[in-house]
């Protein structure tokens, strides 16, 4: 195992330079401009091995990580002694696909840092249950991606200017929390990678770097012993893709691993369905700020293309309630209260709470104050998911847009502002997308839409509970209908 640390570029860079630089990994190699679907159908065809398709995903993370800090560390020999391993037709889905874990899940022999200098530099002993089933599918992961301290943010850049860069405008944020993820997928270094979503951290980078980005519905996968403890279970792991079959190749595998038995069975989806469905519209979020032209425009333009489909298209007022906001914002600070007071219990006995992140402690401090709050907000967020019913009035799906305003600036929700700022900014970005954690329900972000200068814009389509088929057949029929924009 060998590890990486990175160097990131100075502040002082010229910023036009950076907004318009795009970094892109493609080359003529075992990889080519393939999904993973289409390097599993390479390797199991005999026309590349698993071995070339790993060290080929090797040299792009290194030809592209200097510019993107996307990484936290290399585990380049395992991946290729995996690789090595790999029988000649060997039938998991994705067998030989290269791919990276994100930074906070328990993978063993590797360090669990949560992207925060807090944690202990110290190797797992086991896998999580949800890394289990990932690599049940055959996938070799060559890294651990980066993502902001303990997830909180939706950017991801952590204190002293180590930033992760969006391959499609360097200048730019890769979302968060699942930002090393996403860069190096947008980018082309990898086909697929695991990220996780407790408010938006699949959908976010999704939405920023111009990919797919499924929040499945809760328990639909397996969780990690960071998560499954929480009060209200927020947190579902996934994976970031450029293409809608890689999204749902891989959930049909995970099923295959283990089925979530209180959900109806979604099954391998491999188009849309002919079923024309009733789609509910809402552009300006009932919780914060309204939202901005460009991404108002691409909200627009996707009810356009469904109404051509034949789809029934209308705007509709979701019901969420007036407290939701506040709720949350208490529940976020909870759960960095308990990371910041119980740190050695639930990372190790190395946890030093002196190192942690400005925006961790005044999340914990808020939260603190607020504590007398928590029997009554716990209550109600526990409740939005059996009344999330109501969320859905006479239609099938909901589409929204993934995110608030375009995306932002490296340095707009910086590692090292203070507080007050990063907090009052943070919920004006993200007024979609944690609805869905508290309720439990799936989402998908897809890379619909385009700012002035080309840059991706998400756009969101939600459903009820257990209903990640519907949603993949959507996304099939969007995609035919309008090709996602890659960087090859």
């Amino acid at each position: 195992m060998s590890t990486d640390t990175h160097r990131i570029a100075p502040h002082d860079e010229v910023r036009e330079d950076h907004e318009s630089r795009r970094v892109s990994a493609y080359r003529d190699d075992a990889l080519g401009s393939l999904d993973a679907t289409g390097v599993a159908e390479e390797i199991r065809a005999g026309r590349i091995s698993a071995v070339e398709a790993v060290e080929a995903a090797i040299a792009r993370v290194a030809a592209v990580d200097g510019q993107l800090g996307a990484t936290t560390v290399l585990d380049s020999d395992r991946a290729r002694r995996r690789a090595a391993a790999l029988r000649p037709g060997a039938g998991a889905p994705f067998a030989g696909v290269p791919t990276a874990f994100k930074d906070n899940v328990h993978v063993a022999g590797l360090p669990m840092r949560m992207g925060s200098d807090a944690l202990p530099d110290r190797p797992a002993t086991d896998d999580g249950a949800f890394v289990r089933q990932y690599l049940s599918t055959g996938v070799v992961p060559v890294a651990t991606t980066t993502c902001p301290p303990f997830g909180w943010t939706a950017t991801t850049e952590r204190p002293g200017g180590r930033v992760t860069r969006n391959p499609w405008g360097t200048g730019y944020s890769s979302g968060g929390s699942s930002g090393g993820a996403a860069a190096l997928v947008a980018s082309g270094a990898l086909p697929i990678a695991h990220g996780n979503d407790g408010g938006g951290s699949v959908r976010i980078p999704a939405a920023a770097c111009g990919l797919v980005g499924l929040k499945v519905s809760r328990g639909r996968l397996l969780g990690d012993p960071t998560t499954d403890q929480t009060p209200v279970p927020i947190v579902v792991n996934g994976v970031l893709t450029r293409t809608v079959r890689d999204t749902a190749r891989f959930l049909a595998a995970a099923e295959d691993h283990q089925r979530a038995r209180k959900l109806p069975r979604v099954g391998l989806v491999e188009g849309p369905a002919d079923r024309r469905l009733r789609v509910g519209m809402m552009i300006d979020s009932p919780l914060v700020q309204a939202t901005d032209s460009q991404t108002r425009e691409a909200v627009e333009g996707v009810g356009r293309l469904l109404d051509g489909l034949g789809h029934d298209v209308d705007d509709v007022d979701v019901p969420v309630p007036a407290f939701f906001k506040t709720d949350f914002e208490d529940y976020w600070g909870l759960l960095a209260l308990a990371s910041a007071k119980q740190g050695r219990r639930l990372y190790g006995d190395g946890f030093d709470a002196e190192r942690l992140d400005p925006f961790t402690r005044g999340l914990a401090a808020r939260a603190k104050k607020r504590l007398h709050r928590a029997p009554l907000y716990l209550a109600r967020l526990a409740a939005v998911g059996p009344a999330s019913q109501r969320l859905f009035p006479d239609v099938d799906v909901i589409l929204t847009p993934t995110l608030t305003h375009t995306t932002p600036r490296i340095g707009y929700l910086s590692g090292d502002l203070d507080f007050e700022t990063h907090f009052e900014r943070l919920p004006q970005y993200v007024g979609f997308t944690p609805l869905h954690n508290v309720s439990g329900q799936p989402s998908i972000s897809l890379p619909l839409g385009r700012t002035d200068d080309g840059r991706p814009i998400g756009v969101m389509l939600s459903a009820r509970t257990g209903q990640e088929r519907l949603l993949l057949e959507l996304a099939f029929e969007l995609e035919a209908a309008a090709p996602f924009a890659t960087l090859g």
